[in-house]
């Protein structure tokens, strides 16, 4: 059986940043990776799923919200994947950032926090979202983004 792309990818070796994990054609998936894999530092699922719902809003009603395809996170709880179509990494690096901003400075309501919005809506948490996109972002202006893993 062929092994999925990701695997082929030494996750002793990755750190806390932005990356390309993979190119399909004209679909690029992004690693945003907020921990380093197998360290025991891994995301709450509550903060994960905050980041779900704030993130995908947001990068969706942006200037490149055309070209998103999809935003989740990672089984490993390590960090999230984006999908996005026919756009150079530095759009994406900047859109990425300035979601992050728009999270952290966000007053009002979490996005799709109703039971008729979300299978699990009473697990969601603002506060933990911020949190997690402030770490995040002190990462992303921290370091050069290459997108390249090593």
């Amino acid at each position: 059986m062929k092994r999925i792309a990701s695997f082929d990818v030494d996750h002793d070796l990755i750190s806390k940043g932005l990356y390309i994990s993979r190119i399909d054609g004209d679909i690029t998936t992004y690693d945003m990776r907020t921990r380093e894999p197998n360290k025991g530092d891994y995301m709450s699922n509550i903060a994960m799923h905050s980041v779900e719902h704030m993130f995908a809003t947001y990068i969706r009603n942006s200037s490149i919200g055309e070209n998103i395809i999809y935003f989740g996170p990672m089984g490993c709880r390590t960090g999230f994947y984006l999908l996005v179509r026919d756009l150079a990494p530095s759009v994406v690096a900047k859109a990425v950032k300035d979601t992050l901003i728009k999270i952290i400075n966000h007053d009002g309501e979490m996005f799709g926090a109703s039971r008729k919005e979300c299978g699990n809506y009473l697990e969601l948490d603002l506060d933990a979202a911020k949190a997690e996109a402030k770490a995040y972002l002190a990462v992303l202006e921290g370091k050069e983004i290459t997108f390249k893993y090593c």
